[in-house]
């Protein structure tokens, strides 16, 4: 069990130190990043290049591999992926990003760092993401 849980929970606990370390838990950075025609901070660009570069090289190796390290086959999206309800979640996902500065990863990261406001912002992504499964037809 233990050998199943430590990959994951390292990643994640290494993707979270990465985003507090890049400014991505500062809703006031985010903000700026996303103020193109006001006080504009490119600060996020260096985060997000940082991201580009190290999926370039880590696609590099994808073709090479039989399957994934803790997986028994890789998950590559494709075009059939596309569809609307896709699409109206990441234009959701880009307002709530805007208006609350924070999204799920750097909203958990900040947990840690200002517990206050990232609190309010988890619980009520949470309770969205409830709604959301209330809301979905049966399969």
């Amino acid at each position: 069990m233990i050998a199943r849980t430590l990959p994951p929970l390292a990643a994640g606990t290494l993707f979270g130190a990465g985003l507090a370390l890049g400014g991505m838990t500062d809703p006031a950075r985010v903000r700026g990043f996303l103020d193109l025609f006001g006080a504009w901070d490119p600060t996020l660009v260096f985060v997000m290049g940082g991201a580009v570069l190290v999926m370039a090289v880590a696609w590099r190796f994808v073709p090479r591999m039989a399957h994934p390290l803790f997986a028994p086959k890789f998950a590559l999206p494709d075009r059939s992926d596309l569809t609307a309800r896709l699409i109206g979640g990441a234009a959701l996902f880009g307002v709530g990003w805007g208006v609350a500065g924070l999204c799920p990863g750097p909203g958990f990261a900040a947990l840690a760092i200002e517990p206050g406001a990232a609190t309010i912002f988890v619980a009520a992504m949470l309770v969205g993401m409830a709604i959301v499964r209330l809301m979905e037809p049966a399969a």
